[in-house]
């Protein structure tokens, strides 16, 4: 099929990245220049602030005929008119990378950010399509969900109102999108403040007393907890309960501990990668192990 004279105009003063952003639109790709950074281009003038109301698939009342590449991934389009116009043909001379919406090509990317996060993909998710970035990989799966980062350590998700890299093709078969993914964008429960009511009574036997003669005693139980929490390498599950049960076995009955020192362990815990689910599960499981 012979191409319009305004896109054959436009290939033929552009870079590289024009000729694949309209290729990938031909295939479904919603597209946008990214400039130096990774970033979108900013909005023009008269965009700036979402002063026009925004775009139609965006979050904001009214809508943008403004022919420039603005408001970030919601630029991102099929239409080869538009990505060749001369607005956008001075964006992609300028533009370091070409991006696409995952959510408006149907998909999700879970984006690998090192090779921490990467082993922990290979050893939890079902397998999909792959694609090589600088620093981890693009895990490509079929089906949208709201985006949102720092799901884990080193993994955002990308896929409504969110915009990817495109790195190419990749490997594999793209898989439908799964549980396991969806559940990871779900907001954990504010972290239970945890000093149970029965650290507050004496128990077996203890009638109240403190055995600790100074502050400094229960200080450096709760640093060496955090300690061993955050040096941890592996079996991270394991050394936080052990770190738990360590600590209410020594201070756990006298009425010592307060909020201040849970919630201590706790982010250290959630520095390593755990869940608040997870740490007040293994504390209520020490609990129970210790009878308190």
């Amino acid at each position: 099929m012979t191409q319009p004279t305004a896109i054959r105009r436009a290939l033929a003063t552009t870079g590289e990245h024009l000729p694949t952003a309209l290729r990938l639109a031909a295939d479904g790709l919603p597209v946008l220049p990214l400039r130096r950074g990774k970033l979108p281009f900013g909005n023009c003038p008269a965009c700036a602030h979402n002063a026009c109301g925004g775009r139609p698939n965006m979050k904001t009342p009214g809508s943008c005929a403004c022919p420039q590449p603005c408001h970030g991934w919601a630029a991102a389009t099929t239409d080869p008119h538009v990505i060749a116009s001369p607005a956008w043909t001075t964006a992609w001379r300028h533009a370091a990378a070409v991006a696409y919406h995952p959510g408006g090509a149907g998909v999700t990317v879970v984006d690998l950010d090192d090779p921490a996060a990467v082993q922990w993909a290979r050893a939890t998710l079902p397998a999909t399509r792959t694609v090589t970035t600088t620093r981890g990989e693009h895990w490509i799966y079929r089906g949208t969900m709201p985006s949102s980062n720092a799901v884990r350590p080193g993994i955002d998700i990308k896929s409504l109102m969110q915009y990817a890299r495109w790195l190419g093709n990749g490997a594999g078969v793209t898989a439908p999108l799964p549980a396991v993914v969806r559940a990871l964008a779900v907001k954990e429960p504010a972290p239970a403040r945890r000093t149970p009511q029965s650290l507050t009574m004496p128990l077996r036997g203890r009638e109240g007393e403190c055995p600790h003669r100074t502050p400094t005693y229960l200080e450096r139980g709760i640093a060496m907890g955090v300690q061993r929490i955050s040096e941890a390498r592996s079996a991270v599950h394991a050394t936080v309960y052990q770190t738990f049960l360590a600590v209410l076995s020594t201070h756990g009955r006298c009425g010592c501990l307060t909020d201040a020192h849970v919630t201590r362990l706790f982010t250290a815990a959630q520095a390593k990668g755990e869940t608040v689910r997870h740490c007040t599960d293994a504390w209520s499981n020490a609990l129970t192990a210790l009878g308190l």
